[in-house]
C-alpha cells in the first residue's frame, strides 16, 4: 500500500514540475513583452500630444466647434461602453477589473432609465457579456496583446458612426491604464463627444499666434476632418496601455503560479518522504517480529 502511495505522489510531483516549467516560461515571455509594450506606449505619446495641439491651434484660428463630435446631446438616453479586455486568460484579475467597472456603470444607467450598448474589445469581454445576456454591438478581437493603428481606426470609425447616427448619445472607453510594471489602474474615459477643453484654451497657441499659419481649406473643414483621427488616436493609446497592462498582469500571475508550484512540490516531497520512512519502519518491524518468532 505504501509503495502505491509513493508512486502516486511521484506522479503528482512530476505533473507539478511540468506545470512549473510552463508557468515559468510564460512568466519570462510576459516579462520580455512588457518592455516592448511600454516602449510602444511611450512612442505613441508624441503623436497624441501633437494632434491635440493641432486641434487647439485650429480652434484658435477661428474654426467652428459645432462638429457633431463636439456637440453634446441635451439628454443622455443611450450610452455606449467600449470595454477593452484580453483575448486570452491566465492574466490574473486583468479582465475582471474591466468587466466589473463596465458592469457597474451599466447597472447605474439601467437604474437611471438610460439605455446602453457594449462594444466588446477582446474575446473575454464578448464571451462574458454575451453569456450574461447584455446588449452587444459589433465586437473586435484578435489583437489584444499587440494592437495596430488599423485596429484602433476600425473601432473609431464604428463608434463615431454610432454617435453620428444618433444610436447612442455618449461613448465611454473602459480600459486598464499602464502606470508602471507594478501598477495599473482601470479607468473610464469619455470618448465621444469630445470635451470642450480639447479645442478651447489649454495648451493651444493664443489667438494672436494663429496669424503665423495659413489654412487651406478652411480651418473648420480641417477640424471636422481631424476630429475622427483624434478619436482614433485616443483609442489607439488605450489599446497600447491595455496591452502593456495585460502583459504585466500575466507576468505577475505566472510568477505567483510558479511560486505556488514550488511550494506544492516541497509539500508533496515531504509527504512522500514520510510515507517512505513509514514503509521502511513497517518492514523493519516485520523482520524483527519474524526473527523473534523463529528464535522462540
Amino acid at each position: 500500500m505504501a509503495g502505491g502511495q509513493e508512486r502516486i505522489l511521484r506522479g503528482r510531483i512530476r505533473s507539478v514540475q511540468a506545470t512549473k516549467k510552463i508557468t515559468r516560461a510564460m512568466e519570462l515571455i510576459a516579462a520580455s513583452r512588457i518592455v516592448k509594450a511600454q516602449q510602444r506606449v511611450q512612442a505613441a505619446v508624441p503623436y497624441s500630444e501633437q494632434i491635440t495641439e493641432v486641434v487647439r491651434d485650429l480652434a484658435a484660428a477661428g474654426a467652428s466647434s459645432d462638429s457633431p463630435l463636439l456637440a453634446g446631446r441635451e439628454s443622455i438616453k443611450n450610452v455606449c461602453y467600449v470595454a477593452v479586455t484580453a483575448d486570452r486568460g491566465l492574466c490574473g484579475g486583468y479582465n475582471a477589473g474591466v468587466l466589473r467597472a463596465a458592469e457597474g456603470e451599466i447597472k447605474l444607467d439601467v437604474q437611471a432609465g438610460r439605455g446602453y450598448v457594449i462594444v466588446p474589445i477582446g474575446r473575454k469581454a464578448e464571451s462574458y457579456f454575451r453569456f450574461r445576456g447584455y446588449t452587444l454591438e459589433k465586437g473586435f478581437a484578435g489583437f489584444s496583446d499587440a494592437p495596430a493603428y488599423a485596429n484602433a481606426k476600425e473601432i473609431g470609425q464604428h463608434v463615431v458612426e454610432l454617435y453620428a447616427s444618433g444610436a447612442v448619445d455618449k461613448v465611454v472607453l473602459v480600459y486598464t491604464r499602464f502606470v508602471t510594471a507594478g501598477t495599473q489602474e482601470v479607468v473610464l474615459r469619455p470618448l465621444v463627444p469630445l470635451e470642450r477643453s480639447v479645442v478651447e484654451g489649454g495648451d493651444g497657441k493664443p489667438a494672436d499666434a494663429s496669424a503665423d499659419y495659413e489654412y487651406e481649406p478652411d480651418p473648420t473643414v480641417i477640424l471636422n476632418t481631424l476630429l475622427p483621427r483624434y478619436v482614433e488616436a485616443r483609442i489607439y493609446a488605450a489599446l497600447l496601455n491595455a496591452a502593456a497592462s495585460e502583459h504585466a498582469f500575466r507576468q505577475r500571475a505566472m510568477k505567483s503560479a510558479t511560486d505556488n508550484a514550488e511550494e506544492l512540490i516541497k509539500s508533496l516531497s515531504r509527504i512522500m518522504n514520510r510515507a517512505r520512512q513509514d514503509a521502511i519502519t513497517t518492514e523493519i518491524m516485520e523482520i524483527v517480529g519474524g526473527a523473534e518468532a523463529l528464535s522462540s
